[in-house]
């Protein structure tokens, strides 16, 4: 090849490159072939989807208020007329349990939701995000169906189980929830390394305490149940003794 040639090659080379390449629909075919199709699927699936934030905030505080309320709503009065007090000391006898797992149900829940607003506050998010999201509100929103089970039919140990479950998985799903949020920088004020490792460690806590309730409700007595109280207590002692340091 002569450099008459050689300069035909790069002069039609030139052309072709701005005609073609320089077209935005023919670059975004080339990147598409050149990434490939599963590349461009997760970018796609990692962006920021536009749902304002706020409209989440609002569904989760809808669906925290309406199980806190499907809680109370589950202490039910008696079916008959009670003629005498002894009557009426005997309804409250055989409701103790279900009115102690109610409340602690309830604080449960309550810490939940002051848990979400002091650790996620976020002003933006994806995709997988939103459904870890949703997730999480669907572990809330079993709480009522899970505590009236354990209530009605605690001497059998699937009912157990099955709130044990339900608390374990909020706790889980809060937890990647959280790391998600702070990994791909969805927090409105992202915490430093310290402060990321005080709320993951403060939910390992509750985990492990979560584990020993439901063995220790098995194995010896349903009351340890009442152990669950010990999470706000847990969660605020820790929180004073970090702000402390800080």
């Amino acid at each position: 090849m002569d450099e008459e040639d050689f300069e035909r090659v790069k002069s039609f080379r030139d052309e072709f490159k701005e005609k073609y390449l320089t077209n935005p629909t023919v670059e975004k075919k080339v990147d598409k072939i050149e990434n490939g199709f599963f590349q461009e699927f997760m970018q796609t699936f990692d962006s920021n989807i536009d749902i304002d934030p706020g409209r989440l905030i609002g569904l989760t505080d809808g669906i925290f208020g309406m199980v806190m309320t499907l809680l109370v709503f589950s202490l039910a009065l008696p079916g008959i007329e009670l003629l005498n007090e002894m009557d009426f000391i005997t309804f409250l006898q055989s409701n103790a349990h279900t009115f102690g797992l109610t409340i602690v149900s309830f604080i449960l829940v309550s810490s939940f939701w002051i848990y979400h607003h002091e650790f996620l506050k976020i002003d933006s998010f994806n995709i997988l995000h939103l459904w870890i999201h949703m997730f999480f509100l669907a572990c809330i929103s079993v709480t009522p169906f899970t505590t009236s089970i354990m209530g009605n039919y605690s001497q059998f140990f699937i009912a157990e189980v099955l709130f044990g479950i339900n608390i374990f998985l909020t706790i889980l799903t809060f937890l990647i929830m959280y790391h998600h949020a702070y990994t791909k920088g969805f927090l409105e004020k992202k915490p430093s390394k310290s402060e990321k490792r005080y709320v993951i460690n403060t939910f390992i806590l509750i985990i492990i305490l979560t584990l020993a309730v439901n063995i220790l409700g098995y194995t010896i007595s349903e009351d340890f149940m009442y152990l669950f109280l010990l999470v706000p207590v847990i969660s605020t002692i820790r929180d004073i003794r970090f702000r402390m340091k800080s």
